[in-house]
Order: structure tokens, then sequence, then C-alpha cells
């Protein structure tokens, strides 16, 4: 399985639009092949900075394919699995409340003793 891996294994990156694969050169399937060794599904958060580079790199270059749309991805082995989730923005968290004032507290204070 690690031969077949070698010659012919592409690497599954989950999107928001679902999973897609990407049929990285020789070189990259020995280094992906060596990243994955301890673990079948990375996040793409726990990756140093070479790696994401990398595996950016390969999204970018070549384009995404669907298992579904695509044959020649049905044989081919999966090297391994990327969580690639897009950065959450500070847009899409809820509003914060506004820290209370001093002087508003100490007057609550006041009025409870």
């Amino acid at each position: 399985m690690l031969i077949e891996k070698l010659a012919a294994g592409v690497v599954q990156v989950q999107t928001p639009i679902g999973p897609r694969y990407v049929m990285p050169s020789f070189l990259q399937r020995m280094y992906l092949l060596w990243m994955f060794r301890n673990f079948p599904i990375l996040p793409h958060a726990v990756l140093s900075s070479r790696q994401q580079r990398m595996i950016d790199r390969m999204c970018s270059e070549q384009s995404f394919a669907s298992m579904a749309y695509t044959d020649a991805f049905l044989e081919a082995p999966v090297i391994g699995t990327i969580e690639h989730r897009p950065p959450i923005s500070a847009e899409s968290w809820p509003p914060r409340k506004a820290p209370a004032r001093n002087s508003s507290l100490r007057a609550e204070v006041r009025q409870e003793l």
C-alpha cells in the first residue's frame, strides 16, 4: 500500500463545498507520506508554515477534482486528508457588549448597600 501511495497517491482536501483531490508530484508525495505518517487527517492549522504553503500552492496550481466526477481518482490511493477550512472572520462573530463603566458600577453597588 505504501508503494501504491508513493506511485500514484492523491491528497484529499476538505473544503466547505465538499472533498476535493489534488495529484502531487513524486517529491511532494514522498514528503506527504512522511507528513501523514502518524495521522491520516490533519487540520490545516496544525501544519508548519512550510507545509501550509506547500498545500496552498498545490491547491492553487492544480484545479481541484471531485471524486464523484473524476474516474481517474477512483483507483488512486489517498495519502492523507487536509481539513482546509477558511479562517473565521471578525464579521461573523456576534457583537460584543461594551464593558461596564466604573461609575455606573459604583452607583449600582451603592444602591444595593
